[in-house]
C-alpha cells in the first residue's frame, strides 16, 4: 500500500468515525427525555439516511445499546485522558483508561453482554462488509488516544499492533472472560487487566528502543 493509499484509507476511516459519532449523538439526544426514538427520527437528527444508519447498526436495539454505553462511558473517559499529568505517559494513560472503564462496569457490562449477543449473531438482514468491525469503535479510539505519546516513536505497524493487542485485554470481552472463566472479583480483575496492559506498552517501547539501537549501530 502506497502512502497515498494510506492517506485515502485514513480519510475514509475518519469520515466513517464522524458519521458513526453523529448517529450515536443523535440517538443519545433523542433518548434524553426517556422516549425510544425511531430510526427515522435518529436519521433526521443526524442528517443521514436510514440506509446509512443500517450500514453501521443493523438493528435499532444495537444502536440504542451502543448509544447508552457511549453516554455512560464517554464523559469520564475523556476527562481521565485529558489529565495533564499523564500527557507524556502512555502506560499511565492506558492505566487511567482501564480504571475508568472498570469503575463504570456495574452499569456498562450488562449493556456489553447484550451488545455482544446482538453482534455475535447478527440478523440475516445485515449486509455490512464482513471486514468492517461491528463493535468496539470507541475502545479503539480511546486506546489510540491513550497511546498518542507513542505515535511519533513507534512505527505505524508497531503502533497498530500495540492497539490490536490492547484491544484483546481492554473491554467487555476481557471482563467477561475474567469473571465467567476465572471467577475474579472486581479488584483482582483490575489488577490483571492493568498489569497486562502495562506489560504490552512497556514491551512495545522496549522493542522500539532495541530496534533504534541496532539501527544506530549499523
Amino acid at each position: 500500500m502506497t502512502s497515498e493509499d494510506s492517506i485515502r484509507r485514513g480519510g475514509r476511516e475518519a469520515q466513517r468515525r464522524r458519521t458513526r459519532k453523529a448517529i450515536l449523538a443523535a440517538a443519545v439526544q433523542l433518548s434524553a427525555d426517556g422516549a425510544t426514538p425511531s430510526i427515522d427520527e435518529i436519521a433526521a437528527a443526524a442528517d443521514v439516511s436510514r440506509r446509512t444508519i443500517y450500514t453501521y447498526f443493523p438493528a435499532l436495539d444495537h444502536l440504542l445499546i451502543d448509544a447508552t454505553a457511549r453516554a455512560l462511558n464517554e464523559p469520564p473517559v475523556e476527562e481521565a485522558l485529558a489529565d495533564p499529568a499523564l500527557a507524556d505517559d502512555p502506560a499511565g494513560r492506558v492505566d487511567a483508561l482501564i480504571r475508568t472503564l472498570l469503575a463504570h462496569s456495574p452499569q456498562s457490562l450488562p449493556l456489553g453482554r447484550r451488545l455482544i449477543r446482538l453482534t455475535v449473531d447478527p440478523p440475516a438482514s445485515d449486509t455490512r462488509d464482513p471486514a468492517t468491525p461491528i463493535r468496539g469503535h470507541r475502545r479503539v479510539e480511546w486506546l489510540e488516544q491513550a497511546c498518542q505519546p507513542l505515535r511519533n516513536t513507534l512505527s505505524e505497524q508497531s503502533f497498530q499492533r500495540l492497539i490490536s493487542a490492547l484491544t484483546i485485554i481492554v473491554g467487555w470481552e476481557a471482563q467477561i472472560a475474567l469473571r465467567d472463566v476465572r471467577g475474579l472479583d472486581p479488584q483482582a480483575e483490575q489488577e490483571a487487566v492493568t498489569w497486562a496492559a502495562r506489560v504490552l506498552v512497556e514491551a512495545a517501547i522496549k522493542e522500539n528502543d532495541a530496534n533504534t539501537a541496532r539501527g544506530s549501530a549499523d
